[in-house]
């Protein structure tokens, strides 16, 4: 099965899948958001595989939605059209590509260097463990895009760093480093690099591959009947939400000021 951006690699009983957009940071374009779930998949019905790790390739891991793609979100209006339904659908689609790392039947490890920006926060808080490297920056950027952050983000935050820290991180979109994100929870453990990260992943993950696969299975069946409800309630609430409120002028502003390299100028409308 071939993807546009994004490689499998396998080796063992592990299997990588690689966001391969290097010259744009792993920006997540169009088709990494069908085709992440197509990869997901191909890896489920694989039996010799047993546990997925999900890392990009080049400087970052990634810088999260493509901003062409955001700008492309805005639907055209026309007699008869319903904006709102047609942005709920793409929501729907986007939330999609991050829950098929939760609902996925193995275990997930994000292995995490640069730029973790955005949809690549969304993306790891779906994994079930996260390794990043020294020089790794995240943020829920879609604050700063006048965008309520509306694939997973705000839903799994809390359980993993606590509420307190969510919100901090959500009001403000403020950038926090390795010693911050493992301090508080985000990730599990930081490295010196990129390189030594991806082999801290590939042992874990080959570790976790020893044990049985009906366990592992089982385990992790068990860790997502705690909150998987409420999660898809929450999902729905925030769909719902920016299908109502996400094309906003401050969302062309913010566009606008991102292409023009300026300070955006925010109206609340």
């Amino acid at each position: 099965m071939g993807y546009q951006h994004l490689e499998i690699e396998r080796a063992g009983h592990v299997a990588t899948i690689w966001l391969n957009r290097p010259e744009k940071l792993n920006a997540m374009s169009e088709d990494i958001w069908v085709d992440l779930p197509r990869a997901v998949a191909e890896l489920d019905g694989d039996e010799s595989v047993r546990v997925i790790i999900l890392a990009g390739r080049g400087r970052s891991f990634t810088v999260g939605i493509d901003i062409e793609m955001l700008a492309s979100l805005r639907p055209e209006e026309s007699p008869g059209a319903h904006p709102e339904e047609a942005l709920y659908d793409r929501i729907k689609q986007l939330q999609h590509t991050v829950n098929c790392l939760a609902d996925s039947s193995k275990p997930v490890i994000a292995a995490v260097h640069g730029h973790c920006l955005g949809g690549g926060l969304g993306l790891i808080t779906a994994a079930d463990i996260r390794y990043g490297s020294a020089d790794s920056v995240f943020s829920i950027r879609e604050t700063r895009l006048a965008v309520v952050a509306d694939i997973g983000t705000l839903q799994r935050l809390p359980s993993l760093i606590g509420a307190g820290h969510t919100a901090e991180l959500a009001f403000t979109g403020a950038d926090i480093d390795a010693a911050r994100a493992v301090e508080i929870g985000l990730l599990n453990r930081v490295y010196p690099d990129a390189e030594t990260t991806y082999g801290a992943a590939t042992l874990l993950a080959e570790t976790i591959a020893a044990n049985s696969p009906l366990v592992v299975r089982g385990i992790k069946n068990v860790l997502r009947a705690r909150d998987g409800e409420s999660i898809t309630d929450a999902l729905e609430f925030v769909a719902r939400w920016n299908s109502q409120h996400l094309l906003s002028n401050d969302l062309m502003e913010a566009l606008s000021a991102f292409l023009a390299k300026r300070t955006p100028e925010f109206n609340g409308t």
